[in-house]
């Protein structure tokens, strides 16, 4: 049987979300914590949403997880709780307090975590003032050391929205394709920091911190307002875009159709995109 978990991380001491030999990460530890209340050996695999790198934060992912149908219903053991919501409990109980599962339901086996999503939202945060970061959030706030303009970025940010070629601001992968919808991304100001909002259908590899790396020129006064949209349409990687830090970065929310949608969702999902022809 099928089973989708939310979760929520801070990556700070993670080498990022895939399962890596010797190395600590958000799918080891949250695939271990499964296997110990399932009594599982080998521990179950998981299929997320967003494979994050080392030192990105999570608020809102999903993933899913097939189980089997025995080991999930001893979950409540003597108490009289449904078996989803023993399994949170439980897992409380194993994971590491960097790691919180905060929902665990069944679905449907149309439900795919990576293939059914619709969006993904990720939020950046920067702070142009130094002194004036609360030390508290010193690891998932972003420091720079020149004055930025928030509405320069904002403008420059929505000129990349829509359906294109990612190319310059990701990382190639042989027989992947760099087309995305990007739906929003926008900037704005609060006090001494940036927040920006970047939603998609999906990103690619380093996809997020490349596109926050190309405005943040513009906010800084050294590149036109126009620059990131150039670079974009060349779609060659350009050595002025920088990629940001990981721990700016936090996946905010994944979002899904409803439960008549989603073997057609994931079907769409997994064919290649390209560009309409003009």
């Amino acid at each position: 049987m099928r089973v989708r978990l939310d979760f929520a991380y801070d990556g700070t001491d993670f080498s990022g979300w895939a399962a890596q030999p010797g190395l600590r990460t958000v799918e080891g530890e949250l695939s271990l914590g499964l296997g110990r209340i399932l009594r599982a050996d080998p521990p179950p695999s998981l299929t997320v949403a967003g494979r994050t790198d080392a030192g990105v934060h999570a608020r809102g992912a999903v993933a899913h997880v097939d189980v089997e149908p025995a080991g999930w219903a001893a979950l409540p053991g003597r108490s009289d709780l449904p078996p989803h919501d023993a399994a949170v409990r439980r897992l409380a109980g194993v994971l590491p307090p960097d790691v919180v599962v905060r929902r665990a339901r069944e679905v449907s086996e149309d439900f795919d975590a990576r293939f059914s999503a619709l969006t993904r939202r990720y939020s950046y945060r920067l702070c142009d003032a130094p002194e004036l970061l609360d030390p508290l959030r010193r690891r998932d706030t972003v420091t720079v050391r020149r004055p930025l303009d928030a509405e320069t970025m904002d403008a420059a940010a929505r000129s990349l929205c829509g359906l294109r070629d990612f190319a310059a601001f990701c990382r190639r992968r042989e027989g992947a394709t760099t087309v995305r919808t990007l739906l929003e991304y926008s900037w704005r100001r609060e006090g001494p920091l940036l927040l920006g909002t970047i939603v998609a259908d999906a990103f690619c590899h380093s996809m997020v911190r490349a596109l926050v790396g190309a405005v943040v020129p513009v906010g800084e006064g050294r590149r036109p307002v126009s620059w990131p949209a150039e670079v974009q349409d060349r779609a060659l990687r350009d050595p002025g875009v920088t990629v940001m830090p990981a721990h700016g970065l936090c996946l905010e929310e994944v979002t899904y159709p409803d439960d008549t949608a989603l073997a057609a969702r994931a079907r769409t999902a997994r064919a290649i995109r390209t560009l309409p022809e003009e």
